[in-house]
């Protein structure tokens, strides 16, 4: 597919853009029930000890194929190919559910990425939710146009300008990961869910060892650029023998930005 021009200039300019209709739908009352399923799991295991992320899953690609698929989802690759690059990867994937009259690690203003390059882009944010976003229920602040700025905003400046985005289960929000946001807070009775991810370029550093991390049963039901987007066209060989190989056999794939 051919992504949006509009959206592609918004992120490139604003910071953010929705675009509808990039997860399909059929498939978000099983992912938003798994996802719920895990946070229980979660909570259970983490009950009594400190833990910051409550409310937030890591990688749930190793514990469900349905949250692997979306690796692959190809409305999102679109993007992602135009605003970074073709051989862009997977830096964080995780999982954002605000519970209800709650909230969670997301309510503060902050960045997903410590790096300030202007004009050139390191990390994109990619929110897939699995419920519609509205005040109500958390919807999250964007302030536009504060990717190249290092210095924090105030609280009084940020909410003076910024805007809240309202996408529907199955849209993507993307976004330049230094774009100054806000999760909201739930002041509903039902918990609201989402997917997060964290894209890099090429020749950054993942959050994971993906190519270990992920079991093999995952990863061999995944395609090319699955495969590619988990990081296994840039793995570093170990040992001469590796390093040697004919170019077809390298771990490190050529041409990967």
């Amino acid at each position: 597919m051919r992504p949006d021009e509009e959206k592609l200039r918004a992120v490139r300019e604003r910071g953010f853009a929705v675009v509808p209709d990039v997860l399909p739908r059929a498939e978000i009352p099983d992912l938003r029930e798994r996802l719920e399923a895990l946070v229980r799991e979660d909570l259970e295991r983490w009950k009594g000890k400190p833990y910051p992320d409550a409310w937030m899953v890591h990688n749930p690609m190793v514990r469900g194929l349905p949250f692997a698929r979306v690796l692959e989802n190809e409305a999102m690759h679109a993007y992602l190919s135009e605003l970074l690059s073709p051989t862009c990867i997977l830096y964080a994937y995780t999982t954002s559910t605000i519970p209800p009259r709650g909230t969670n690690y997301t309510h503060r203003i902050h960045v997903d990425c410590p790096r300030v390059i202007p004009g050139y882009i390191t990390n994109l944010g990619v929110i897939l939710p699995l419920d519609d976003f509205t005040d109500e229920n958390g919807a999250t602040y964007f302030l536009p146009g504060s990717f190249e700025r290092a210095d924090t905003p105030s609280e009084q400046e940020f909410f003076a300008r910024a805007e809240r985005v309202h996408p529907r289960a199955g849209d993507a929000v993307f976004f330049n990961a230094r774009t100054f946001h806000y999760g909201g807070e739930n002041r509903t009775e039902r918990a609201r869910n989402a997917l997060t991810l964290n894209v890099c370029r090429s020749y950054m550093r993942q959050r994971f060892d993906y190519p270990r991390l992920v079991p093999a049963s995952v990863v061999e039901k995944l395609g090319p650029t699955g495969r590619r987007f988990l990081g296994f066209d840039v793995r570093m060989p170990t040992s001469l023998d590796e390093y040697y190989v004919p170019e077809e056999k390298r771990l490190y794939k050529a041409n990967q930005g």
